[in-house]
């Protein structure tokens, strides 16, 4: 973390679309406009989503959303070179892994930041080996680490945490997983109760269309971290891009950002009153009670990891760890149970034949039931 001031990210994730010149001038717009940190996406297909996933409407057309993913896929050499390019602007790296073959890479590279995903939240698996990874360092060379936590319930953070809290460089960023965001969703007032409750610094990923709502309230609210996607312009192909800031707005937002900081509190809420209104402020900043946004509700569980088979498997069979995946459920598949149970279903029976990509539910199995 910044100790001085608010920890601006610029979240460019694949919106290179595979180009390294387009990565450059998009961490060049992001550094122009006054990030602190800049940030990608360790993208493998087969650690986010099963093949028979669903498809999804592109301007060329209806496309497997795996396909879509595999399209994303860039090899380790592309992310050192950007980790050197952005170190290079004097900015902070940071990316964020799918999986455990993707957090192991990343960690290799040393990056300045390692990013949970909302829906990786509860990738038990992956959070496991990166507690590994980084509890075999000296806790002065421990990477930091930054969870989202956008599509989740309070007991999904705390369960996360209490893989990872042994850590002492961990930070948590309120989110909501919807695209866009709607700013009167927020209830901002949630990064300080996570800063109470988890004696960690916090902050916000932000969504929404708006540059400067919830980036400016949510430092009012007392948070030490923004993120932000930020591209070359909306109208482009990148998944994230009709959600992005282009640069002018993302430098207008960080303006507003550090405008806003070196303010007292109560002189921040009464500016900030005076600037967006006292109603909105209000509601965006909410009240302080975690749960799922309206706009974010129907994802819960799609959006979010759970465990599904691989492929097809019979009556009888014996699941072992190559039948089974922590994936996102997302179009058409059904929801399997909880990523925190993947060790303790290898090993069990099947109590019936079982279709390639469909969620595991306990009834699957011959034990019917989860453990006591």
């Amino acid at each position: 973390m910044n100790d001085k001031s608010v920890l601006i990210i610029a979240e460019i994730g694949t919106s290179h679309g595979g180009s390294l010149d387009k990565a450059k001038r998009l961490a060049d717009a992001a550094a122009d406009a006054g990030a602190d940190c800049i940030k990608f996406q360790w993208v493998y297909a087969d650690e986010i989503l099963h093949p028979n996933t669903g498809f999804v409407n592109l301007p060329g057309g209806k496309i497997r959303l795996y396909d879509r993913f595999k399209e994303l896929e860039m090899p380790p050499s592309f992310f050192e070179t950007m980790r050197n390019y952005v170190r290079s602007l004097g900015k902070s790296f940071m990316c964020s892994p799918f999986g455990i073959r993707s957090a192991e890479e990343l960690f290799a590279l040393k990056p300045d930041y390692i990013k949970i995903a909302s829906p990786e939240l509860n990738h038990f698996p992956m959070l496991k080996r990166l507690y590994e990874l980084e509890s075999a360092l000296p806790e002065k060379k421990q990477i930091p680490l930054v969870l989202s936590s956008g599509v989740s319930q309070m007991s999904d953070i705390q369960k996360a945490l209490e893989v990872l809290k042994p850590l002492k460089k961990i930070s948590l960023l309120h989110c909501i997983t919807s695209y866009p965001a709607p700013p009167e969703e927020y209830n901002l007032s949630l990064i300080n109760l996570y800063t109470k409750e988890f004696g960690i610094d916090a902050g916000v990923s932000d969504h929404s269309l708006d540059p400067r709502i919830v980036p400016v309230l949510s430092v009012v609210s007392g948070g030490r971290l923004i993120e932000k996607h930020i591209t070359l312009s909306r109208k482009t192909d990148g998944l994230d891009d009709p959600v992005a800031l282009d640069p002018d707005l993302f430098a207008e937002m960080v303006q507003s950002v550090r405008r806003y900081e070196k303010m007292l509190p109560e002189t921040a809420l009464a500016e900030a009153q005076k600037e967006f209104g006292s109603e909105l402020c209000k509601t965006v900043i909410g009240n302080g009670i975690k749960e799922l946004a309206p706009s974010e509700k129907a994802n819960y569980g799609r959006t979010n990891r759970s465990i599904h088979f691989m492929h097809g498997m019979k009556k009888g069979d014996t699941i072992r760890e190559k039948d089974i995946g922590v994936l996102r459920t997302e179009k058409e598949l059904s929801v399997g149970i909880s990523p925190e149970y993947f060790e303790t279903v290898i090993g069990l029976k099947l109590a019936r034949d079982i279709k390639a990509g469909e969620g595991l539910q306990w009834e699957h199995t011959e034990q019917g039931v989860p453990p006591l």
